[in-house]
């Protein structure tokens, strides 16, 4: 129950903000690097240096290291997913890196139309 205690989360942005700086400290022990949106339901967390990656080996080049690492990213994606869905905000998150440490999620809020 890690839920902000002084202030009430109803801004999909707002969550999203909170699950980059307090949820990401408690699971990894640093912020994402970077948060960009589209304010259109589109949010894009990026993390160079994800904690489950550093080491990693990528000597087998970018595209097979990448695909070695993506079971990895599965939890990850799982956990953002459902933290939003506690908030009541029912998202698709997929993940992918290009490069070991770096790790991009990109969350899609559904609508409930």
């Amino acid at each position: 129950r890690f839920a902000p205690l002084n202030r009430r989360l109803v801004d999909t942005l707002d969550i999203v903000k909170f699950v980059c700086k307090d949820i990401w400290m408690l699971l990894f022990n640093r912020q994402v690097d970077n948060l960009k949106t589209n304010h259109r339901g589109v949010y894009v967390l990026q993390d160079n240096k994800f904690k489950w990656f550093l080491r990693m080996s990528g000597n087998c080049g970018g595209a097979a290291a990448a695909r070695r690492a993506q079971p990895y990213i599965w939890l990850p994606c799982g956990i953002i997913r459902g933290i939003l869905e506690s908030f009541g905000v029912s998202t698709v998150v997929v993940a992918e890196t290009l490069g070991l440490p770096q790790c991009t999620f990109q969350i899609k809020v559904v609508s409930d139309e």
